[in-house]
């Protein structure tokens, strides 16, 4: 049953031929076989899993009406608020925290029917692309358990690629999805801003921060996002759905960009060739692909003064408490955070409306943006945030100007983005691609990577069986 997809899970469920308390005794004996490897749960809620699935199984058997997820387990990144289970943002600093109600994402997939099975590892305020944390440690690959499985929502990942549950909410702050998807071998979708209300976020009406599904194909991407998809008003980003978001892929005639560096000066090879195979199968049937090199990689100062500042506002009162608790890297950008100024910030946001601008003119010229998501595959689980990253044997810079300078700008422009896996490398670890679509075009995106997994297929059978 940890081999199934949610869709089919759901079906089957429905149909009787799984049940629901089967299912999640299976997921939760997975998890306990898996923990002391990946290390992706920070929270298992064994016992209010199995009385969910116990509810769910005397619902169907009574004939009562069900949600499209009904007994799916999925879990949560531990940034995101679930009623009455602790929420620790990966930190010391909030270890004891039991929010009172759910995020908004959250109470939508249990109203699906959907089951909580617990909360997933993300480093402190899911401040980085690796996830470890001093409150559990480090959470590994599962294809290669000395490679990191990305981050922030690296645990979700981890978790959906290995079987310990077929769906997953993660956040996305500069990649925090689509980062760890690629790195694991997952779909990862960043929704269009205020698409999925995110209404906890300190900082609403400036979040570079997004909720989004993690599954290991698009189809349960595309489940978990019709479930969690819709207006809230406590989100001021949030609207009604509009009628115009396609679910088919009209490949013949597309305008696509391919954009193979946005200004980073090395690309892996494997990666390279791998991304670049997908865009020429598109253009194989039907697409117009023109290869452009804008430079996003310039606006990495804009997406750390948001990073940064948001930080020191959210928990530099708990640092003379806590900061020898906390990850060096946390209290670097916590201190590099109270060091901005009110002008450096007002700053920050006009260059967020220039980046803004710049996505939205090449959507005057091109229906969709496809780059790689990543600029190599999953670095060492225990990699230095300050030494440089190598690409194919050369030094290249910085973890966020040279690994993922194709992520972030898309949390500044608001744009829809999805990872997906399009090969693997020579050394077995996965590789991903990044689709970008206009504002609101969420299920238009999903339905080219439903195009392209259908067509060009990678998956393999779950690793760590």
């Amino acid at each position: 049953m940890i081999a199934l997809d949610a869709v089919t899970l759901a079906r089957q469920i429905r149909t009787k031929a799984i049940s629901p308390v089967q299912l999640v005794d299976a997921v939760l004996r997975r998890i306990e076989a898996l923990q002391p490897v990946v290390n992706a749960f920070i929270t298992v809620t064994a016992d209010e899993a199995r009385e969910a699935a116990r509810r769910a199984e005397s619902a169907l058997m009574a004939g009562e009406t069900l949600g499209p997820l009904h007994g799916v387990p999925f879990s949560v990144k531990d940034l995101l608020f679930t009623k009455g289970v602790r929420t620790t943002m990966g930190s010391v600093i909030f270890a004891d925290q039991v929010p009172a109600e759910d995020a908004v994402a959250v109470r939508r997939l249990r109203d699906a029917g959907a089951i909580l099975i617990g909360k997933t590892t993300t480093p402190e305020f899911g401040h980085k692309p690796l996830t470890d944390s001093p409150l559990f440690g480090v959470t590994r690959n599962p294809w290669n358990l000395s490679r990191t499985a990305g981050g922030s929502s690296g645990g979700a990942a981890a978790a959906v690629a290995s079987g310990q549950g077929p769906l997953a909410l993660g956040t996305d702050g500069g990649g925090s999805i689509r980062i760890p998807a690629a790195c694991c071998g997952i779909v990862g979708l960043k929704p269009t801003l205020g698409r999925v209300p995110n209404i906890h976020a300190g900082d609403l009406f400036s979040t570079v921060s997004y909720v989004g599904p993690m599954t290991r194909t698009v189809a349960d991407a595309a489940a978990c996002f019709d479930a969690i998809v819709g207006f809230d008003p406590g989100d001021p980003y949030s609207r009604p759905e509009p009628s115009d978001d396609a679910r088919e892929a009209d490949v013949r005639g597309l305008r696509l960009a391919w954009m193979p560096r946005v200004g980073n000066r090395l690309v892996d090879g494997e990666t390279l060739a791998a991304c670049e195979g997908a865009v020429r199968h598109l253009e194989g049937r039907g697409a117009h692909v023109e290869t452009i090199e804008e430079d996003f990689a310039i606006f990495e100062p804009v997406f750390l003064t948001f990073l940064q500042a948001g930080l020191a506002a959210r928990i530099g009162a708990h640092m003379k408490t806590f900061g020898d608790r906390v990850a060096k890297s946390l209290r670097e950008s916590v201190e590099r955070g109270a060091q901005w100024t009110g002008a450096d910030y007002a700053s920050a946001l006009a260059q967020r409306t220039v980046v803004f601008r710049r996505v939205q003119a090449l959507f005057e010229r091109f229906d969709v943006l496809i780059s790689p998501t990543i600029a190599r595959p999953a670095l060492d689980a225990d990699h230095d945030a300050h030494a440089p990253i190598v690409i194919d044997g050369q030094e290249a810079g910085s973890i966020r100007g040279a690994w993922y300078p194709y992520t972030f700008p898309f949390n500044l422009s608001g744009h829809p983005a999805i990872s997906l896996p399009c090969g693997w490398s020579s050394g077995g670890l996965p590789i991903g691609l990044q689709i970008v679509g206009p504002w609101y075009a969420d299920r238009r995106v999903l339905a080219l990577a439903a195009h392209l997994e259908r067509e060009r297929p990678c998956a393999r059978a779950i690793p760590l069986s």
